[in-house]
């Protein structure tokens, strides 16, 4: 009986352990599918690292970009937790994106269409108080009383005394008439009025008859107050009846003569306030409206002249004084314009595009847009379709926004299409991926030598002189830090170039077309891995694409004037560089104010010897050097 009761006790505490089991796993039952099959234990969600500045880029450790070089940092696994709905077409960045790219955005807004121009030029004498003395007399001078340039005459002032047989022949007649004056008055009347129309004044006459003599010298007499401009006879000179004497200018009124751009003429309307400063007088401020608008813009200085007059009864303000002035211009057919600011802008020549800020609650995206522009608002453009208010669009650092919708295969200022596969030449550089297939390894999406041969490239090079760089140039010139072997594999795209510069000075369109083929090879080897700092990463972004582009168009022409047009903006991107990351060597920036239709362009060379690359041996030493790069 005992050996019964061991057993149900041993049974009992088998069955209380099963039931504290039960009660400390959460129960049996709940772990059992109703047919029958176990929970899997989840494993834990496996952190993921990202790229600040590529934020497609996946990475299951942490490490390097495999498109930039960066060091990579935590995804917040709890951010994809309340994910947005995001269009196809949005460029998506992150918080540190943002922050990293100086990205600023600005509210587009409806204002008044106002422009505050800034306008050069110079006194001028007022044109309806030149005068020309002649003489009404013909014969010889005797005197000048009157001896230089910029003296002052009054009118009735005496200033010359000539000889004239035709006077002593008028005064006999005078003589002859006065003494038959009882009989024939009308005959003494005619011979005064004679000398009258000479110009001789009544008391000039009446001495005559009081004197009773012949005079065979008669003064001259000013018939205007005024400087004389300019002087056109000498002592002794044989003059005839309306030859010249002098040539003077009454500056009790002046007109100041402004030149404005052909941009600003638009702007510019009759009876606009200028206010203006000489720089003779300083501390001064002038003020008066415009009178005047030249209906002409001259051929060579793209320029019209814009007239303002002032009275000057001082004649403190003297002809050639350089004036600057300001008019706060405003149109009057615009009304309730969108502005947006220039840094909003990348232009390309034909198309203008913008990058217009998705209002997302959480997510920061941006989508890609193109637009037309109006007028030109100094620091404000006018959007004339595109854009309506109260839309937000990326103000500042649009470029780096750009860059990423390349390298997503997206729409981009190089890329208007948005053709898959068309990036604009930033695939081609050494360790670049799209990294726009999650299922592919980082180097899956790299673009083969095959490929960046076929690449289109744009034909809409961007003008340096107009386009809307978000590069900080107030920083361009100071020169940042990189290690030794990207400097030195700058130093041979540079060679490269030289060499495509002394071809275009030679006239040689063939080997100009070979060197910027072997730029571009050069330019293939540059690794961008090799730039850990941020601002010589963001800079080489920009310079590069556009390095690329203008080399690849001169590669493809033999064209030497489709040649040096390109070459106008490799010069211009490639000196950035230069100046930013040095070349071990010293470098000379020079300029040719006739190259490119008279706007002038820059170039590069080692020596401070002039050699045009843009007019080649028909002007070989015109232009100067602006700046020297120290290596």
């Amino acid at each position: 009986m005992k050996k019964y009761k061991n057993y149900i006790i041993a049974a009992g505490i088998l069955f209380i352990g099963i039931i504290l089991g039960n009660v400390f796993s959460g129960g049996g039952s709940e772990g059992v599918h109703k047919d029958g099959e176990h929970n899997l234990v989840q494993d834990p969600v496996t952190k993921l690292w990202t790229c600040s500045m590529h934020p497609q880029i996946r990475m299951e450790k942490p490490g390097k970009c495999p498109i930039c070089g960066m060091t990579l940092i935590p995804l917040d696994a709890s951010s994809n937790a309340n994910e947005e709905k995001i269009a196809e077409n949005e460029i998506v960045l992150t918080e540190e994106a943002i922050q990293l790219g100086n990205i600023q955005t600005t509210l587009v807004e409806k204002a008044s269409a106002t422009k505050e121009i800034r306008l050069l030029g110079r006194v001028q004498p007022d044109e309806r108080k030149l005068f020309s003395q002649v003489s009404h007399i013909p014969g010889r001078i005797e005197r000048l009383y009157v001896n230089f340039t910029g003296e002052k005459v009054v009118r009735g002032q005496k200033i010359v005394r000539i000889y004239s047989p035709e006077l002593i022949s008028a005064q006999k007649e005078l003589f002859e008439s006065i003494n038959s004056r009882d009989i024939y008055p009308q005959l003494y009347t005619a011979t005064r009025n004679k000398l009258k129309l000479w110009k001789l004044t009544d008391a000039q006459i009446d001495a005559i008859e009081e004197s009773g003599k012949i005079q065979e010298q008669i003064d001259i007499l000013s018939d205007y107050t005024g400087y004389v401009m300019k002087r056109d006879v000498e002592l002794g000179d044989y003059i005839k009846e309306g030859s010249v004497l002098f040539d003077i200018a009454n500056l009790s009124s002046v007109w100041v003569m402004f030149e404005a751009y052909e941009a600003d003429i638009p702007w510019i309307q009759l009876g606009n306030v200028v206010d203006f400063t000489i720089n003779a007088i300083p501390g001064k401020m002038f003020k008066g409206k415009v009178t005047y608008v030249d209906p002409f813009v001259s051929s060579n200085t793209r320029v019209a002249k814009v007239r303002v007059e002032l009275q000057n009864p001082s004649n403190a303000l003297l002809p050639e004084m350089y004036a600057s002035g300001i008019i706060n211009a405003k149109l009057t057919n615009v009304k309730d314009a969108i502005v947006i600011p220039k840094s909003a802008v990348l232009w390309t020549g034909k198309r203008s595009v913008v990058y217009v800020k998705v209002p997302h609650e959480k997510t920061i995206s941006f989508v890609y847009r193109e637009i037309t522009l109006g007028q030109d608002m100094g620091n404000f453009y006018i959007v004339k379709d595109g854009l309506v208010g109260g839309e937000t669009v990326a103000s500042n650092g649009v470029f780096r926004i750009d860059a990423s919708a390349q390298l997503l295969g997206q729409k981009s200022m190089m890329n208007p299409t948005g053709e898959k596969g068309n990036t604009g030449g930033m695939a081609n550089m050494p360790g670049m991926d799209m990294g726009g297939d999650k299922k592919k390894s980082a180097g899956a999406n790299k673009m083969t030598d095959e490929e960046m041969k076929n690449m289109k490239t744009s034909k809409e090079t961007m003008d340096p002189m107009k386009m809307k760089n978000d590069v900080d140039h107030s920083k361009m010139d100071t020169r940042i830090s990189v290690s030794k072997d990207f400097k030195s594999q700058l130093e041979n795209v540079f060679n490269q170039y030289i060499l495509l510069k002394d071809a275009l000075t030679k006239d040689d369109a063939n080997a100009a077309q070979k060197y910027a083929g072997e730029l571009l090879n050069s330019m293939k080897k540059v690794e961008m891995k090799l730039l850990t700092d941020m601002e010589a990463h963001n800079h080489w972004m920009t310079i590069s694409k556009e390095v690329n582009a203008s080399a690849l168009s001169i590669s493809k022409t033999n064209d030497i004037y489709k040649q040096r047009d390109h070459f106008k903006h490799l010069s211009a991107h490639l000196s950035k560089a230069v100046k930013l990351f040095g070349v071990n060597q010293k470098v000379y920036e020079q300029f040719c104010p006739m190259a490119d239709n008279n706007n002038g362009a820059f170039w590069m060379s080692l020596s401070e010897k002039i050699n045009n690359p843009y007019l080649g041996k028909k002007m070989l030493t015109c232009g100067d050097t602006k700046t020297i790069i120290e290596n």
